[in-house]
């Protein structure tokens, strides 16, 4: 397993605008029974992390995840941090999330929020 490898394919599944290129990834990066599960939103299944990625961007457009340096993990489990923010500019959201891969696929995720703007 590679840390590194299994968080940047997380990370580009979250950065997909277009739907079809977006499922495709989804199809890929995420087993079929996901649970994902952070402070403000959960989903289930491929459908459910479809449209959770499909609202981030609604609600935050032009904003692109940047995968910070240090994704590490033993066994079946992944730790890796992020940041949200607009394209080229500050991001003001940086986050951590942990997940276990079965598979090669991320199985279950729990997601922390570690700077949200006021």
């Amino acid at each position: 397993m590679n840390a590194e490898t299994l968080a940047a394919a997380y990370i580009s599944a979250w950065n997909e605008t277009d739907p079809a290129r977006r499922r495709t990834l989804v199809e890929k990066t995420f087993s079929g029974a996901i649970s994902y599960v952070d402070p403000v939103m959960a989903g289930d299944g491929r459908d459910g992390m479809d449209a959770l990625i499909s609202g981030v961007h609604q609600k935050f457009p032009g904003f692109r995840f940047n995968l910070l340096p240090g994704a590490n993990g033993y066994g079946k489990h992944i730790r890796f941090s992020w940041e949200l923010g607009p394209a080229g500019g500050e991001a003001p959201i940086q986050g951590s999330d942990v997940g276990v891969i079965e598979d090669g696929r991320f199985a279950r995720i729990i997601g922390f929020l570690d700077r949200v703007p006021a």
